[in-house]
């Protein structure tokens, strides 16, 4: 007998399930705003400029079928923009020199 595929029997499921990649980007993300708010805000923002480089990654990587949310335009353009904003907010939070 042949099970129905997943988004079938449970479709909540395997809603979260495609958008693991998106809750795992966000996730670092707060994390990053966490330290942000207890006055670490150099290495807060160096996490959310990381985590932006990994949705690229991820975003490059990723099936479409299983980025979910991540996948905004086409592929090229996702990753540029996020890797360039990533990138871009990690060596503007490196280069500001500390007190």
């Amino acid at each position: 007998m042949n099970r129905p595929p997943l988004y079938v029997r449970r479709p909540f499921l395997a809603g979260l399930v495609r958008q693991l990649p998106l809750l795992a980007v966000l996730v670092v993300v707060a994390a990053g705003l966490l330290l942000v708010t207890v006055e670490h805000w150099r290495w807060g923002l160096v996490v959310v400029g990381l985590a932006m480089v990994g949705a690229a990654l991820l975003r490059l990587l990723l099936p479409v079928r299983r980025v979910g949310f991540l996948a905004v335009r086409s592929r090229p353009v996702d990753v540029v923009l996020l890797a360039a904003t990533g990138v871009a907010l990690t060596a503007v939070a490196l280069a500001i020199p500390g007190t």
